[in-house]
């Protein structure tokens, strides 16, 4: 099978295999989206007098053809054939002899790999923000649930105030809303169009990039074409920061999860169906869905180091550099997603204890609620903390029987409404319907 770029000399077989490394399985992932940028660019063809309406619309139907083959899960890029742009070019030509040889015209390897990437990437965010607010929800439902019942707050690992499961579980909730903010930057910088910047130098064919921006649902152009080809690299970048930020929250909530499940915290526990044992200690429910979860994500967030060292020397223009950055881009999607989706399942099905203050190793917790009534009876702040030291020094404190807590954010006053509103905000910020009409109606026969 000749390749898109051969000029009639074969390659060395260990160049080619080294060259192509893995892109035939990874493609596989990215066949949708390279059919769609071709749909979208054979209509523009068409619309600059390149191909004829009959052209189009042979190419169009074998394109959708191809297309159910892989929403089918029966398409594969067959033996000897370097990867799915070759792939759909050989099925098109077979299928249509010349017209399919026409449909790269004013079209690069390169801005075809860029446009399937940011498609691919575009549709990725929507699964992954999709999975993060499934979390949210089960975190503001058990933090709804559980707003009342009382567990220790730790500073520097010492007992130091009260809090409450409700405060905790809302903490994760608010946190995933910040995170939305930075995979809204990501999906916004993918939702620009690369189509048309051909191999970084733009091309003499005077195509309508605008078109092709409409078709596939696009924002808005990356106009200059040399910007268009170098945000291969720094798309992923930022991409992995923002997925980076998202699997640093779930690993701190795995952390604590594992953490109060041991017996030395005992602050929760969950079904034994939803823990593991050990094959010689009987006694044992372990906790490896949330260490696999804190492992998984750990190694996200080393994801955007790994990318910046890749681009951090490149000069302008197309490297090959860039291929390496797919594989483990498109495992960390794969990875968060199902932590995501395990984190809400077995979080839903936690059990908390209810006593816990009452250990006499949190005697000391309400002394800060101890100063504060004192402050609120005229006593200068710093006179009532050496009042209430001094007690504890002494062991003649006794705890406060209240714990009342109302400021906006505080134990007493979750303000669920206001973060759940947060949420919906930025939930809304994507346009996660316009690109879906968008594409529907380029599938359409």
């Amino acid at each position: 099978m000749k390749k898109l770029w051969e000029k009639g000399i074969s390659i060395n077989r260990e160049i080619e295999e080294f060259t192509i490394g893995g892109d035939r399985e990874l493609d596989l992932s990215l066949a949708r989206y390279d059919i769609l940028g071709t749909l979208a660019h054979a209509a523009m063809l068409r619309s600059i007098g390149i191909l004829s309406v009959q052209e189009q619309e042979d190419l169009k139907g074998e394109l959708l053809n191809i297309y159910r083959r892989v929403e089918e899960g029966k398409f594969s890029i067959e033996p000897g054939v370097e990867d799915v742009h070759s792939q759909v070019e050989k099925t098109l030509t077979e299928k249509l002899k010349d017209t399919g040889k026409k449909v790269h015209t004013g079209r690069s390897r390169n801005d075809q790999v860029a446009v399937d990437l940011h498609l691919y990437i575009r549709d990725e965010i929507r699964k992954t923000v999709m999975g993060a607010r499934d979390l949210f929800n089960a975190l503001m439902l058990l933090g709804k649930e559980h707003q009342g019942a009382l567990m220790p707050g730790y500073t520097h690992f010492q007992v130091a105030m009260p809090s409450s499961f409700g405060l905790w579980f809302t903490s994760f909730a608010e946190d995933i809303t910040d995170d939305m903010i930075l995979l809204q930057g990501a999906f916004r910088l993918a939702n620009l169009n690369p189509l048309g910047a051909a191999a970084g130098f733009g091309t003499s064919i005077a195509l309508n990039r605008r078109m092709t921006t409409e078709l596939l649902g696009f924002e808005s152009l990356r106009y200059n074409v040399m910007h268009a080809m170098m945000s291969r690299g720094r798309l992923e970048k930022i991409t992995a920061q923002s997925l980076a930020s998202l699997a640093g929250t779930l690993a701190r909530l795995a952390g604590d999860v594992i953490m109060y499940m041991g017996q030395n915290h005992d602050f929760i526990s969950f079904p034994e169906e939803y823990t593991t044992g050990s094959s010689i200690m009987p006694h044992k429910k372990n906790p490896d869905v949330f260490e696999l979860i804190r492992a998984r994500c750990n190694r996200i967030r080393s994801l955007p180091t790994e990318a910046d060292l890749v681009i951090s020397n490149l000069p302008s223009g197309y490297h090959r550099d860039f291929q390496v950055l797919k594989e483990n881009l498109m495992k960390a999607f794969s990875d968060l997603q199902v932590c995501l989706h395990m984190a809400e399942k077995v979080i839903l099905q936690v059990n908390i204890r209810e006593d816990i203050l009452d250990d006499p190793v949190y005697r000391h917790i309400s002394s800060v609620d101890k100063v504060n009534k004192l402050v609120m009876g005229g006593t200068p702040f710093r006179e009532a903390y050496r009042q209430v030291a001094s007690q504890i020094r002494n062991q003649t404190f006794t705890p406060e029987n209240s714990i009342e807590h109302s400021h906006e954010g505080s134990l007493g006053n979750l303000c669920l409404e206001e973060i759940r509103q947060k949420m919906d905000e930025r939930m809304g910020s994507f346009p996660f319907e316009k690109v879906n009409n968008a594409l529907q109606k380029l599938l359409e026969d």
